[in-house]
């Protein structure tokens, strides 16, 4: 990959990945723009401080909302490669106003591709799609069940005699189960549209969940991280979550970022990419994880009432699950072999520590209206081009803690 002397544009630029790309472009001799939004402080974003950015990239005002500022950027920048990675990305915040993550995220990414087919761009553009976009992936035949109890049907169904359909491949059934999941199969359809349609050079990257240093507060990660080093610090008792059964694909946004530039370089035009890391863990395992990686040995969990209990639950194998072995823990194998399960009624679970027991309690209201169960990748299209996953889960666990050891962080 050579991005030296290149023109960069990155929608998003302020956000969380986009500051890592930033910087990673930066030393790598870019020339890079970032489309941001009007302050009225003027005061630089915080993840473009976090990385330094001040003065090594050309800020370039602009709101996807209004497409002749996207046309103005692209006037300006004369950019090889186009990273649209500006949306809302909050999925909760999605439930409260579908309408406002609509016109951000499908109205935003219309409005750039338009733009480029005016302005005759012969960039390539990489569109930030989310395994979100897959949302209700069938596990089981128990599973199955479940959800047509629930929901009374599935559409698409499962094929004749498919009990799973994990790993989650590129072809597998689009079920988004969120307006934002919604916001982004439009933008991910309409980016390989524009370039069936127009010859506009695109690619779709559908990412799984990438965890990091400066992570938003409200995502899962942040969440448990941020309450465990306050935990450490005693400035809280208790450590407070929702739904602790569903599974993520967890990467580090540093191997997304190498995902990107390789697509960038590499990818089919028109074509579609997974980037995940090809394991999948509980967030109840993410809460143990924290907790051991903050100095806790963990010697049992159960819950509030005392039952449920399951000694060594942060033990660690590599059995296979779906034909792929990847680190995962005891507590992930039972709810993966549907031996576990806590819900609201168990109200939270007791943590048993040798320095003393750890509260971690249910919030109702950090449950969704409708929950993705489990995300798990299957990445062998986008490792065929050179991709590989450098860091594990603990990596990404140490890196927040570090992050919210700074006070102003919490």
């Amino acid at each position: 990959m050579n991005f030296k002397d290149k023109n960069v544009l990155i929608t998003g630029i302020s956000g969380f990945v986009g500051s890592y790309l930033a910087e990673r472009l930066v030393n790598e001799g870019s020339n890079v723009y970032g489309l941001l939004r009007r302050r009225a402080d003027g005061v630089t974003p915080v993840n473009m401080q976090n990385h330094e950015l001040d003065g090594k990239v050309t800020p370039l005002t602009g709101n996807l909302k209004d497409i002749t500022s996207i046309a103005n950027a692209i006037d300006t920048a004369e950019p090889d490669y186009i990273f649209h990675l500006a949306a809302q990305s909050f999925v909760p915040q999605s439930f409260d106003n579908p309408a406002d993550t609509e016109q951000n995220n499908a109205m935003g990414t219309s409005n750039l591709l338009e733009a480029m087919r005016i302005k005759d761009s012969d960039a390539r553009m990489i569109f930030a799609g989310s395994s979100e976009e897959y949302g209700l992936v069938i596990s089981s035949q128990q599973q199955y069940e479940r959800v047509i109890k629930q929901y009374g049907t599935i559409f698409p169904d499962l094929k004749e005699g498919q009990t799973t359909e994990l790993p989650i491949a590129e072809t597998n059934p689009l079920r988004p189960m969120s307006p934002y999941a919604v916001s982004k199969v439009y933008g991910d359809f309409l980016t390989r549209n524009y370039y069936h349609s127009y010859d506009i050079d695109t690619v779709v990257s559908r990412a799984f969940n990438h965890e990091g240093a400066g992570r938003g507060k409200m995502f899962v990660t942040s969440v448990v991280t941020n309450q465990v080093m306050q935990l450490k610090m005693g400035l809280t008792d208790k450590i407070t979550i929702g739904n602790v059964n569903a599974f993520r694909d967890w990467t580090h946004v540093n191997d997304i970022v190498d995902g990107y530039l390789t697509l960038a370089t590499k990818a089919n035009k028109g074509d579609v990419y997974n980037q995940g890391s090809m394991r999948t863990n509980s967030i109840l395992t993410y809460i143990l994880l924290s907790l051991k990686e903050s100095g806790e040995n963990i010697n049992s969990i159960s819950t509030f009432n005392g039952d449920k209990k399951v000694d060594d639950p942060a033990e660690m194998n590599n059995d296979e699950y779906c034909g792929v072995s990847f680190a995962k823990t005891k507590v992930d194998s039972m709810m993966l072999n549907n031996e576990l399960e806590y819900n609201i009624e168990d109200k939270g679970i007791i943590v048993n520590t040798d320095n003393g027991d750890v509260k971690v309690e249910f919030n109702p209201a950090r449950f969704r209206p409708a929950e993705v169960p489990i995300l798990f990748s299957n990445t062998k299209k986008i490792q065929k081009l050179g991709v590989e996953i450098k860091h594990s889960v603990d990596d990404i666990i140490r890196d927040q803690l570090n992050y919210y050891i700074k006070k102003e962080n919490q």
